[in-house]
Formats: C-alpha cells, structure tokens, sequence
C-alpha cells in the first residue's frame, strides 16, 4: 500500500475496536448455524458467572463436604482450597478416620480442655506481648497455641493488610496450622477489614478452584466456569475480554501456555531484542519508514498489509525482507520460513551463537511486525466505519448493505492475531516433518492474510464477491492449522 492510500482526518479511539470483538463475526456470517465444536478448533463449553452465583457454587460444595463428613463449614473450606475442591476425593481420604482428617488437613487436635472455673482461677503471660491476662483472654487454634486476643487481632489485621487470608496460620514458630474463616472473623471487629479478609479469601477459593478463571479484564467481576480446563480461547460476555482459560493470559493459540511464556521471557531480554535490533540489525521490518528497494522514495507504513506499492513507480514488494511480491504468490511463502543451517554445528561456538541470534531474530521481527499491522489494522477498521457512516448519511445504501466490510475487517484482525502467535510456536519446534507441515500451513495463512488485507484496504474498489471469498479461503487457513496443531 502507498502511504497515501487513505485520509487521516478522523480521531482514533483503543476503545472502539478490540481484538475480542474479531470473533463475534462467526456467528453472523454462519447462516448454516453448524455445530460449533465440530467446525471450531478453539470452541469449548464455559459460562459467565457474577461474584454471587460463584459464591452459591462454593457453598454448595461447603455443604456437602461439611455434611458428608460432619464437619464445622470452616474446616470444610480449608479441605476443599487445600485439595483444589475435588469433594470426591476428599469424601474417600478421610470419611470416617478423623484423626487422619485432623492430621492431613495440618489441623491438630487441642490440648485436652480445662474447666471453666479453674480457666478463670488462672493467669497467663502471652508469648508475644508477654502481658499477664486472665485465661479467658488467651485462644488457641487446634494446635492448642495460646495467644491473647489483642495479638490475635493484630496478627489478623497485619497479615490481611498485605493481602493475605486463606494462608494466615498459627503465630508459633514452625507450626503450620491454618485458621480456619469462623477463628479469623471471631476476632476481626473492624466491618472494613473483615470485608477485606472475605474478599481475599474469595479470591483463593476461585484461584484454587480448576473450573473457575478470573476474567483479566480491567475492574471486571465476573468469573468464567468451563468443566473441562483447555488452554482454549474464553470471552468474558461483560468486558469482552478473551483470554487463555488455562494460564489466564492473552489468548496465545496455537502456542501452547509453557511456550507462549518461555518466549515473551526472552522478548523482555533487552540484549536480545530491542538494543540489539536497534543497534546492530539491518532489517526494516521493524520500521515504520522505508525506501522503495527500485526507485529508493521513502515509504511510510500506514497500513497493516505487508504488500507494499510504492506510489511512485507502482513497483510491489514485501515490507519484511523487501523482496519482489510476485515471488511471495508462489506455492510457498519463504518469507516466513527460517533456513536451518545444517553445518552450524561443526561451526566455532562463537559461530553457533551468532546463528541462534540470527535464528531468533527472524522469528521475533515477524512476531513484531504482525503486532504492529495488528494496531494499524485497527485503525483501518475506524476508517472503514467512518466512510460507511458519510454512505449511510449520503444515502449509499444502510449500514446492513456495508456490513460485510466491518466482517472482513474484523475477520482479518483474528487470523492475523493467529499468524502472529504461530512464531514463537515455530521457534521452538523441532526440525522434522511436523515442522515443515506446520511451516507449509503457516505460509499458506500468511499468504492469503495479504491478499485480503491488500483487498480490504482498497475495499472502495474491490468487488464484494471477492472479497467474501477472500474471507472464506483465509479464515479455512486458520481453521486448518489450528485443527492440525492446537494442543489442549
């Protein structure tokens, strides 16, 4: 595309396009309405629920255990966070053995119990104050620790300030008994910090919970439920914000969770990446200007598409590795394959690291060039809503007439987000077969990614059956290789 292809008249706003709307398309553009979890690789079953239906899900759990085993709820809730509340396999560890309940859930048993009258005869030194007050100011957890009230309450008070609630044990030294929710809100008086206690601890059952995920979103409070915990793509129905089920991170396929943060580690290494590059690096696929590589004009990047024309002299290249475009529409996009070198290892260490290097760098400018024409591909899309909104108002048809505009936009935005997250998936695989199938497919995507963001950009003058078309032939890339490579 020539810089000057579109006005820049119009404001931009992050908050009129997201990368999680990309996917509401597909069940408007399925008039078929075909079965989801045989046609989408990344479907899975999961709900949307409030903060008060997850709090009945919880507690109904507490009640059966509680039951069950005839427990205090209390205790019930430290069984089930510490066993990730799988109630079954609770029920069959320690139904009808209590000393192993105590035992096993760090709970132990008290010392044996005094009498009232010979409690109130007596006087103790607490061991953190060392102040003498009457027994009936002193408690104790099951480990039969005795603390007076006032430590209790500020050992509560000190430990709920740095966030902490489920995990706030006994004071004496090396004894991990826990205190249980009914000991804590005994001595909690304040209304605040016993808000914030139930909040802390609500927070541990839901992280500790396998069926249940913190929506990501900014200030968002629902949680999402899925039965079955695939590292598949969820969105929250409130916020819109989609998010990898699994790790709870951006939705990353088909890299799977210990790949996607083994590379955003070594993205972060400012000696790998951004220094280097900048310092070091010939390549200007990370720039936002270039030279046309046949009449040497400067080309400013404005767009997301990696099919370049220069304004000047029409001349078509790649933006990545600047050459021809006419080689990239061949049966193999070599753009996006790295070239092992198969002697590099009889090479010199020094040799070797200089290949890894280069080897990285390869994947990290693709990987880098993607997110940029993701953002750029965001502000085609506003562009795009303004000239149908100046149509309407003129009009040229309604928004219903132009709405396959806005689909093929949105459409192109989620096979991109696809493509990007193919690199660090490609960096790290093995050589083999599986491999150069993975790189054919990523190819065939890349290909037909820009061929429809080149149409979508020139959408005033693309014909509507074949830029639907393009849809089609793009979006069957994306299913394909996610079908062949997402791992769940």
């Amino acid at each position: 595309m020539s810089g000057e292809e579109f006005e820049s008249d119009m404001e931009y706003s992050d908050d009129d396009c997201c990368y999680e709307d990309y996917y509401n398309i597909e069940e408007d553009c399925d008039a078929e309405q075909l079965d989801p979890s045989k046609t989408d690789p990344e479907y899975f079953l999961y709900e949307c629920l409030t903060v008060e239906e997850v709090e009945r899900l919880l507690n109904e759990s507490v009640e059966i255990l509680s039951n069950t085993l005839q427990i205090t709820p209390s205790l019930a809730k430290v069984l089930l966070h510490a066993h990730e509340w799988a109630i079954q396999d609770i029920i069959v560890k320690y139904r009808g053995d209590s000393c192993k309940l105590l035992v096993m859930s760090k709970i132990k048993p008290p010392h044996p119990p005094e009498s009232v009258a010979s409690r109130h005869l007596r006087h103790q030194v607490c061991p953190v104050c060392v102040a003498s007050q009457s027994s009936d100011m002193f408690s104790s957890l099951a480990c039969g620790h005795l603390f007076c009230k006032d430590c209790w309450t500020m050992h509560f008070e000190v430990q709920i300030t740095q966030g902490i609630s489920t995990g706030i044990g006994c004071m004496a030294q090396e004894c991990e008994v826990l205190a249980p929710e009914d000991f804590v809100l005994t001595l909690l008086s304040r209304p605040s910090t016993r808000d914030k206690y139930q909040q802390f601890a609500f927070r541990d059952y839901v992280k500790s919970h396998p069926q249940l995920r913190f929506c990501p979103g900014p200030n968002c409070q629902v949680v999402i439920r899925a039965k079955e915990p695939w590292a598949k793509r969820a969105i929250c129905n409130l916020c819109r914000t989609a998010f990898c089920f699994r790790c709870g991170t951006d939705y990353h396929a088909p890299t799977d969770c210990a790949t996607i943060k083994k590379w955003l580690t070594k993205c972060a290494d400012d000696s790998e990446t951004a220094n280097y590059i900048s310092a070091h690096t010939k390549d200007v696929s990370l720039s936002d200007v270039n030279d046309c590589p046949r009449c040497h004009i400067c080309i400013e990047k404005n767009g997301g598409c990696n099919h370049m024309q220069c304004y000047n002299c029409k001349h078509d290249f790649c933006w990545m590795c600047l050459g021809d475009w006419k080689s990239h529409g061949s049966e193999y996009y070599e753009c996006s394959r790295y070239k092992e070198n198969p002697s590099i290892a009889h090479e010199s260490v020094h040799a070797q690291a200089r290949e890894a290097l280069k080897k990285y760098l390869h994947y990290y400018e693709r990987w880098e060039n993607h997110s940029k024409s993701l953002k750029l591909e965001e502000q085609t899309l506003q562009k795009i809503k303004t000239r149908i909104n100046k149509k309407v108002m003129n009009a040229s048809g309604t928004w219903i007439d132009w709405q396959y505009l806005l689909d093929a936009a949105s459409l192109l935005a989620k096979c991109r987000y696809t493509l990007q997250y193919t690199y660090p998936y490609a960096y790290y695989m093995e050589p083999g077969p599986r491999k150069e199938l993975f790189e054919y497919q990523q190819a065939q995507l890349e290909i037909e990614i820009e061929n429809l963001s080149w149409k979508i950009e020139r959408a005033e003058t693309t014909d509507r059956g074949d830029l639907q078309n393009q849809m089609d032939i793009a979006e069957k890339r994306r299913a394909t290789l996610l079908k062949d490579f997402l791992e769940v």
